[in-house]
């Protein structure tokens, strides 16, 4: 079996289910730092921060630091100073997304002339925000949705997500936005370019096949879909396939 030098890896469904562990996850993470293999947990959540998603894990039992974690927040900061050295942003979101965002010097927060309008998860939406954020894209900011998940699994609820809200900003603005987070090449690609990776080095492991998965197909890096989460074999029999596919990731040699 080709040998892979890092690991994309994904968090709900993979590692844990809500407050549930997923045992075979936290055995192939730990498996992977046994062996000294690379990885790094890579998230759609943009409401916590590194912090809070490495505290997270340990309550899952799986150790690791903030070095080990990406988010679509951080590969949104970085694609935006790629296209100005000084931006100015208005921001729907939570804690993770401004945190990281104005972590750097060079972005401000800024509601009334904003280069770029970020949208992220967002449980204290008001129709203030929706209203201030199409005006600002309609004025011609640049629209950037953090991911385009349309609903969020809790439970047996789905959740809507933030690639609805999105949605309804696009109808309203009649700008589509610019999505940073899986399925999108772009975070795959920003990870590569900071981690200094290749493709062939890479493998993406998840249980969404819309998401994870597809981030691979869009990207050219090799994919791993453990039945531990979204989707089942049925699912995706019709479907273009990933490059492994697991019950759980204990099945899968490294």
């Amino acid at each position: 079996m080709k040998q892979y030098r890092m690991f994309l890896i994904d968090l709900d469904g993979t590692i844990y289910r809500g407050k549930e562990t997923i045992e075979s996850g936290v055995n192939f993470v730990r498996r992977l730092q046994a062996k000294g293999l690379d990885y790094l947990f890579l998230t759609n959540n943009t409401t916590r921060t590194p912090e809070m998603v490495v505290n997270k894990l340990k309550g899952h039992g799986v150790v690791t630091d903030v070095n080990h974690i990406y988010t679509p927040c951080m590969a949104t900061s970085s694609y935006i100073l790629e296209r100005k050295k000084t931006a100015k942003v208005y921001i729907i979101g939570q804690i993770g997304l401004f945190n990281e965002l104005l972590s750097h010097p060079e972005i401000s927060y800024d509601d009334q002339k904003p280069d770029f309008v970020v949208v992220g998860m967002d449980t204290d939406l008001t129709y203030h925000k929706i209203r201030t954020a199409v005006r600002h894209i309609r004025n011609g900011a640049t629209f950037i949705g953090t991911n385009s998940d349309l609903n969020l699994p809790s439970g047996d609820e789905l959740l809507p997500g933030n690639g609805s809200v999105c949605k309804m900003i696009e109808v309203a603005s009649g700008v589509a936005p610019v999505y940073i987070g899986k399925p999108s090449n772009i975070i795959v690609d920003k990870v590569l370019q900071k981690f200094n990776r290749e493709k062939s080095d890479c493998l993406i492991v998840g249980d969404n096949y819309l998401t994870d998965i597809a981030a691979g197909f869009n990207s050219g890096v090799d994919t791993l879909l453990t039945l531990t989460g979204v989707h089942s074999k049925a699912d995706i029999a019709e479907k273009k396939q990933p490059s492994f596919v697991v019950n759980n990731l204990n099945e899968f040699e490294l």
